[in-house]
């Protein structure tokens, strides 16, 4: 897939609304369309990457600034206390949907483990 075709790359170039939560030049994060709490946000990079997998050493700095993003976000938004999941799913047997990296920052109910 290409960047032209792109769900998450579309959404980031405005093309496809989302429920803006952050953004700044290096990340975007918007609500999911289809919640797996009441609380799920989608942390991505604006570069392309499409997975894990794909991740180069330029981009470390970039993936400690997702990280980050989701733990300022779980505080500003309220749930920091209580917590909450992070999950970055990997290709098809990790359940990765959109092959663009996201992480998935859940919160709002109890978790339970396995995932699933």
């Amino acid at each position: 897939m290409t960047e032209k075709d792109c769900l998450f790359c579309k959404i980031i170039r405005g093309e496809i609304p989302s429920d803006k939560v952050y953004e700044n030049d290096l990340i975007y994060a918007f609500r999911d369309i289809a919640p797996a709490a009441p609380e799920h946000i989608l942390i991505i990079p604006k570069k392309h990457i499409a997975s894990l997998n794909d991740i180069e050493t330029e981009d470390k700095m970039l993936f400690g600034e997702i990280m980050y993003r989701a733990s300022v976000l779980a505080k500003e938004l309220g749930f920091s206390e209580q917590g909450y999941r992070t999950v970055a799913n990997t290709l098809d047997h990790g359940g990765q949907t959109v092959h663009h990296f996201h992480l998935h920052l859940i919160a709002g109910r109890q978790m339970t483990w396995p995932p699933g």
